[in-house]
């Protein structure tokens, strides 16, 4: 379970994530970008607080992003902790403890493939447990 903060500075939209980001997200992440106006031009996700992550979290975080980058804003995430970090580096398949996985979150092809190796273990992960995929 996550808190977030949004507070809109000038042409920033800033978005505190505290707690644990998971599957039941989606619904909170999206309120990020409730009310982006034309005048916005910058999206600042802070993750200071966000303690851990899964992939279904990642995936929000991701989508989040993606739509940010839609409506027009530049997108920064910033704080990465180690758990979310650890959590990147093995979805990715980058070996080694301090990968810089949370720098390369900005760039498009990282973030290309970290969504499908994060689907993938999710359908994975589904089926495992007995449900059908995610479409």
């Amino acid at each position: 379970m996550i808190t977030l903060g949004v507070q809109r500075c000038g042409s920033t939209v800033l978005a505190g994530i505290s707690g644990h980001l998971d599957e039941g997200a989606a619904g909170q992440l999206q309120q990020v970008l409730d009310g982006v106006t034309a005048y916005e031009r910058d999206l600042m996700v802070d993750v200071h607080h966000m303690t851990s992550m899964d992939t279904g979290g990642l995936l929000h975080l991701l989508d989040l992003h993606r739509h940010a980058e839609l409506l027009g804003l530049r997108v920064l995430v910033v704080g990465w902790q180690p758990q979310p970090q650890r959590l990147m580096a093995d979805v990715a398949g980058i070996p080694g403890p301090g990968t810089a996985t949370g720098e390369r979150f900005a760039l498009a092809g990282f973030r290309r493939l970290i969504e499908q190796r994060a689907q993938r273990a999710r359908d994975q992960s589904d089926f495992a447990a007995g449900s059908l995929p995610r479409s």
